[in-house]
């Protein structure tokens, strides 16, 4: 099933909508509240640097695209921008992860976690447009107890 896309302008004070859009296509898919938390915090993670990155840093502008597709054992979200093309599996994992906090550096710990949340990430870049998917699995039914 194919959920209807959502576009708005790729500015920071329309990331509330993306938000909103991905916890109701986790809703219709049936995530728990778990699954749905790291699926927002991935896509508003992505999200974010896009309009920060992809269009504020270059005084770009441009949208923001997403839509959802579900299969029986799979909930798929494609975030689209027109933005400087970034792969958000290039980026240098934090190499400070076993320090205390007080000792690390501050920031790139967002990709990471974006990317470790969901069950499966892929990037692409094609014709002036940049395509993030985030990928989640469902739960897989408990058999009845007899």
């Amino acid at each position: 099933m194919n959920l209807e896309p959502l576009t708005v302008g790729g500015h920071a004070d329309n990331l509330s909508q993306v938000l909103d859009y991905v916890v109701w296509a986790a809703a219709a898919f049936g995530l728990d509240d778990a699954a749905t938390y790291r699926l927002a915090l991935a896509v508003d993670e992505i999200a974010t640097n896009v309009v920060q990155h992809g269009y504020e840093d270059y005084h770009l502008s441009g949208d923001l695209t997403i839509w959802a597709e579900t299969t029986e054992r799979q909930l798929i979200l494609c975030l689209e921008d027109t933005g400087r093309p970034f792969d958000p599996r290039q980026a240098p994992r934090p190499a400070d992860l076993d320090r205390p906090l007080e000792e690390r550096r501050d920031g790139g710990l967002g990709i990471f976690l974006a990317l470790w949340g969901v069950d499966g990430f892929a990037y692409d870049s094609e014709g002036g447009r940049n395509r993030s998917t985030f990928m989640m699995e469902s739960a897989p039914a408990m058999p009845d107890d007899e």
